[in-house]
C-alpha cells in the first residue's frame, strides 16, 4: 500500500470519527436554539473563545501548512501529516461541549432526521469538493466549519419546514373557527408565561379557559395547542406569543387573531438577535395590530407613547400600573390591587404576591379579566391563590430550613435585578446570608458584559455572595463581584451554596444556562 494510500485511510477513520461526533453535538445545539440559523455558528464561537482557542489555532496552522506545502512543495518532509492530526485534534473539538448533554439530549423528531439528512448531504458534497481539489487537506477544512454547514443546512430547510407544518396550521385555524373562543394574546420581554397563568387562573371561574402550555409561543407550538387543547365549549384561549425578530407576531396574529392583546415589558430579552431595544418594542407591538381590546403597563413610556396610539386608532385601551399615583385602570401596589376607571377608584382587594415576583404581571392578568367583564369581587377570592410558573421566582425552603428562590428561566437585566432586590430584602427579613448563584445572562448582545458586571455589583453592594458558574460570564461576573467564587457546573456550587447560606439564609438561582453553552 501507498504511503498515499495510507494516509487517505487514516484521514478517512479519523474523519468518519470526527463527522459522528459533529454531527451529535452540532444537531443538539441546533435543536436547542431552535433550529435558527446562525446561532449554532454562534454557540461555536463561544466555546472556540472560552475554552479551545489555542487548538483551534493549531488546527487553522495545521491546514495552513499542509496547503503551503502542497504549493511549494517539499522533499524531504510530507506535510499532509499535517491535515491528519489536524482532524484528530477535531475529534476532540470543542472540549466540554458533550454529545449526549445533562440538560438536553437530542430529540430525535422528524424535522432533527430532515435536518441530519440535509446536514450530511451537505458535508459530504462539500469535503469531496474539497477532497479533490486539495486533497486530505478539504477534510481538515470542512470538519473546521461543521457548525457553518449546519446553520447552511437549517437555511435550505425553512422553506420546506414551512411547507410541512401548515396542514397542523391549517387544521388549528379551522378548529378556532369552529369553536370561537376569545383570542388573549399576550407578549413580553419577560413575565409571558407567568401573566398567562395568572390569566388562566383569575378566568377559571367565569370561563372555559384553555392556555398554551409551557412556552409553547411559536407558530407549531400554537397550532399544537389549539388542536391538542381546545375543544366544543372552550370559551378563551390564551396563547403566549414569543419573538425573535419583526414580523413573527404579526405572523401569528394572522392565524391567532387576538380579540385582546396585552404585552407585559418591553426589556433586553434576546438583544443580541434583534440588535435594540427599539427593534424589540416594534416587534412586540404588532401583537396590538389585529386586537380590538388592548391592555398596556404604562410605566414604560414606550408603552404608554403605544396605548396613546392604539386609542387613537379606535381601540379600547386597558391601562395598568404599578405606581401608586398613576391614574390607570389597574394599579397592583404595596399588597393591593385597584380598579380605577378615568382615574377614580372603583374597586380594591388584598393581593399576595411573591416579593421577587412581577407586580407588573398580576396588574396586566387583571386588565385581561376586566376587559373580559369579571368584576374583581369574582377575582378577590383567586388572588391570593396565584399559581407559580416553573422556575420563574418560584419560593420554597429547603429541609435545613434555607430559603430557595429558583429563578433559573430565561434571565434578563430588569428580571434579575428585581430578583436580588427581593432576595435581600427577604435575607434581611430572616437575618441570614444572600447567596446568589448564577451563569449571568446571554443573548445581550454589545451590552451583555456591562450587564452582567452591573448585576454582579449589585449582588456585592447587596451584601450577598456571588458563585459564578461556567465561563461564558466568567470575566464580566468577575469584573462585578472581585470575590466570587467560581465553578464549572451548578449542580458543584449547590452544596457550597447551602453550606454558605446557612438555615437562616437565602439561595438565589439566576438563570441556568443550557450545557450547549460553555
Amino acid at each position: 500500500m501507498t504511503v498515499d494510500m495510507i494516509q487517505l485511510v487514516i484521514a478517512g477513520a479519523l474523519g468518519l470519527v470526527a463527522l459522528t461526533l459533529a454531527t451529535l453535538r452540532w444537531l443538539r445545539v441546533a435543536q436547542r436554539e431552535h433550529y435558527i440559523a446562525p446561532w449554532v455558528t454562534i454557540i461555536a464561537g463561544l466555546w472556540a473563545r472560552r475554552l479551545t482557542l489555542a487548538l483551534y489555532v493549531i488546527v487553522i496552522v495545521l491546514i495552513v501548512v499542509t496547503i503551503v506545502g502542497e504549493i511549494i512543495g517539499t522533499e524531504d518532509i510530507d506535510l499532509r501529516w499535517a491535515s491528519i492530526v489536524a482532524i484528530a485534534i477535531l475529534i476532540f473539538l470543542p472540549l466540554g461541549l458533550g454529545i449526549r448533554g445533562r440538560t438536553g439530549t437530542l430529540n430525535w423528531t422528524a424535522r432533527l432526521r430532515r435536518l441530519l439528512a440535509v446536514w450530511l448531504l451537505l458535508f459530504t458534497v462539500i469535503a469531496g469538493v474539497l477532497t479533490l481539489l486539495l486533497g486530505i487537506v478539504g477534510i481538515a477544512i470542512a470538519l473546521l466549519n461543521a457548525p457553518l454547514l449546519v446553520d447552511l443546512a437549517l437555511v435550505v430547510l425553512t422553506p420546506i419546514e414551512k411547507r410541512l407544518s401548515r396542514r397542523f396550521l391549517i387544521s388549528a385555524r379551522k378548529r378556532l373557527q369552529q369553536v370561537r373562543p376569545k383570542i388573549v394574546a399576550i407578549t413580553g420581554s419577560y413575565g409571558k408565561t407567568s401573566t398567562k397563568g395568572y390569566v388562566a387562573h383569575l378566568l377559571g371561574t367565569a370561563f372555559s379557559v384553555v392556555a398554551s402550555p409551557a412556552s409553547f409561543n411559536n407558530l407549531m407550538g400554537l397550532s399544537r395547542a389549539v388542536n391538542e387543547r381546545v375543544v366544543p365549549g372552550t370559551e378563551v384561549f390564551v396563547a403566549e406569543m414569543g419573538v425573535y425578530g419583526r414580523g413573527e407576531i404579526r405572523e401569528l396574529s394572522e392565524s391567532f387573531p387576538p380579540d385582546i392583546a396585552a404585552i407585559t415589558t418591553i426589556g433586553e430579552a434576546h438583544l443580541a438577535r434583534m440588535g435594540s431595544r427599539e427593534v424589540i418594542f416594534q416587534a412586540k407591538a404588532e401583537i396590538t395590530e389585529k386586537a380590538g381590546t388592548v391592555v398596556l403597563p404604562i410605566d414604560d413610556p414606550m408603552l404608554l407613547g403605544l396605548a396613546e396610539k392604539c386609542r387613537a386608532e379606535g381601540k379600547r385601551v386597558i391601562t395598568v400600573s404599578t405606581d401608586p399615583s398613576a391614574e390607570a385602570q389597574v394599579t397592583v401596589f404595596a399588597g393591593t390591587v385597584t380598579v380605577l376607571v378615568d382615574g377614580e377608584p372603583q374597586q380594591t382587594a388584598p393581593v399576595t404576591i411573591s416579593n421577587v415576583g412581577h407586580a407588573v404581571n398580576l396588574a396586566v392578568a387583571v386588565g385581561i379579566a376586566t376587559a373580559l367583564g369579571v368584576p374583581l369581587s369574582q377575582l378577590a377570592p383567586r388572588l391570593a391563590g396565584l399559581p407559580d410558573a416553573a422556575h420563574r421566582a418560584e419560593v420554597q425552603e429547603s429541609p435545613g430550613g434555607t430559603v430557595i428562590i429558583d429563578d433559573t428561566y430565561n434571565s434578563n437585566p430588569v428580571g434579575a435585578a428585581r430578583a436580588v432586590q427581593g432576595a435581600a430584602e427577604l435575607a434581611i427579613e430572616r437575618g441570614g446570608a444572600l447567596v446568589v448563584v448564577t451563569p449571568g445572562m446571554v443573548e445581550l448582545g454589545s451590552v451583555q458584559r456591562d450587564r452582567n458586571r452591573a448585576f454582579a455589583a449589585q449582588v456585592v453592594n447587596a451584601g450577598g455572595h456571588l458563585f459564578a458558574i461556567g465561563r461564558t460570564n466568567r470575566a464580566a461576573l468577575l469584573s462585578g463581584a472581585p470575590d466570587a467564587r467560581l465553578f464549572a457546573r451548578r449542580e458543584l456550587a449547590v452544596a457550597a451554596a447551602l453550606d454558605q447560606a446557612g438555615e437562616r439564609g437565602v439561595i438565589l438561582y439566576e438563570n441556568d444556562l443550557p450545557d450547549h453553552y460553555p
